[in-house]
């Protein structure tokens, strides 16, 4: 099987986003949403990778495949947990009412019906998809609640007193939601409430994850239609500090947000804890093209989530950022592999990195990724972050196909999918930079 490092890509094929993150039985497994036919999105199935060190993947090919009416056109998004040695999998499952004659992968009109499932392991290795499957949550069949067809996405963990669950959904008015489930054994689960938002944030929620840090709520989650600037994508990922009452799951949403990664490539991010009990995560990075023909879609390497005075910060995880310990003085020297570049960066000046440019501007970090990209109408060439107050020191992680910007150790981070970088790193303004390579 295939190995990777630092980021996890697409076998082959395609990728998007990460499920059933989970560190058990002293390894990382981490499944992903998975077409394993053509690198284009299709009926999805759960392609499955493991790492003793989130740094190096061994992918282990097909985990879940559909099997089952309610799943018979993918498996779709969901997360892991361990309960008594067993690894318990959640995910939706999609049946479509109607498919596409000519491609029965799409079905026109969203003419399709969504169900919760579960399925069970014994070691994290061995998955029985003809016979291990329960439903826990059948197709929606009162609208007040949640919609038939837009719910999905699956997140447990275990809480003070049982388990819990939630789900994205859109509500009748259309708007994003969240529906919380509560389970005594994580086979029966009940409706306990549903939270929801204003229309600003979109008209469907994806990919919820809710977790505590240094004793805060954070919810993470992936509203769809919430950047209305077309032809630009809408659906983007965003962050926030809640207040969570877990008896009732009554859930108190903020009136601002931050953007979990301001290069607007990343979405549908997963966490875990990791061994040491840090909350680590990863997420997809959204690629136009695949790579010579073959591959599309990889995850962005592990960030520990912190609270610093109110702000959620996403860190460089310390596993792969003690990978970089090889001092160069050129990218040629990295011989092919990531590498980083870490230097201060003043106000009014610039560096190119590859044809990658990073400038600072009115104390906003921008990017311009012109060179090194494709024309494609959905991704936006520019970003650049809120303003950065004070000094700000930059690390730069550079990999064939990805750039990982971390702006005063993860206060702020801009991702970008990137084609065709060179091995030259140019500026007129910034003195001064260090390069290490990945070991």
């Amino acid at each position: 099987m295939r190995r990777d490092t630092l980021h996890l890509k697409a076998p082959g094929n395609w990728i998007n986003d990460p499920n059933g993150f989970i560190y058990y039985k002293g390894k990382y497994h981490l499944f992903y949403q998975h077409f394993p036919y053509a690198p284009v999105w299709g009926t999805m199935h759960w392609g499955h990778a493991v790492s003793e060190d989130l740094v190096n993947w061994e992918h282990l090919g097909i985990a879940l495949f559909p099997t089952r009416y309610e799943d018979q056109n993918g498996c779709f998004s969901g997360s892991a947990i361990e309960h008594e040695g067993r690894m318990y999998l959640y995910y939706t499952g999609v049946h479509y009412m109607q498919a596409d004659p000519n491609n029965i992968h799409l079905s026109p009109g969203d003419a399709y019906e969504s169900a919760q499932l579960m399925m069970t392991s014994e070691d994290g290795m061995h998955f029985d998809n003809f016979h291990k499957k329960t439903v826990i949550v059948p197709p929606m069949d009162d609208s007040r609640i949640g919609d038939r067809t837009h719910t999905r996405d699956p997140k447990v963990w275990r809480g003070r007193d049982a388990w819990y669950m939630v789900l994205g959904t859109m509500t009748a008015k259309r708007k994003g939601a969240l529906l919380f489930y509560r389970s005594e054994n994580l086979n029966d689960w009940s409706y306990v409430n549903t939270v929801s938002a204003n229309e600003e944030l979109g008209w469907m929620w994806e990919c919820p994850d809710c977790f505590e840090v240094a004793g805060k709520t954070v919810l993470i989650v992936s509203p769809m239609g919430l950047q209305k600037q077309a032809p630009l994508e809408e659906n983007h990922t965003v962050c926030m500090q809640v207040t969570f009452e877990e008896e009732t799951c009554v859930m108190q949403l903020p009136d601002h947000y931050q953007y979990l990664d301001y290069g607007l490539d990343l979405y549908a991010p997963q966490s875990t804890l990791d061994e040491e009990g840090r909350r680590v995560l990863v997420a997809w990075l959204r690629m136009p093209e695949p790579v010579e023909g073959e591959w599309i879609g990889m995850y962005c390497m592990p960030r520990v989530v912190e609270m610093e005075g109110g702000h959620i910060c996403f860190r460089v995880h310390p596993y792969a950022e003690s990978m970089f310990t090889r001092k160069i003085t050129h990218p040629k020297q990295a011989d092919g592999a990531a590498y980083r570049v870490r230097f201060v960066l003043r106000e009014g000046e610039g560096i190119s990195i590859g044809g990658y440019r990073i400038w600072r501007e009115e104390n906003r970090i921008c990017t311009d990724r012109s060179a090194v990209f494709p024309r494609n109408e959905k991704f936006s060439l520019r970003a650049s972050t809120p303003e950065v107050e004070g000094k700000c020191e930059l690390d730069v992680y550079v990999d064939a196909h990805m750039i990982e910007i971390f702006v005063n150790r993860g206060r702020y981070v801009l991702s970008h999918a990137v084609y065709g970088l060179t091995d030259e790193i140019q500026s007129d303004s910034v003195e001064q930079w260090e390069i290490a390579a990945l070991k």
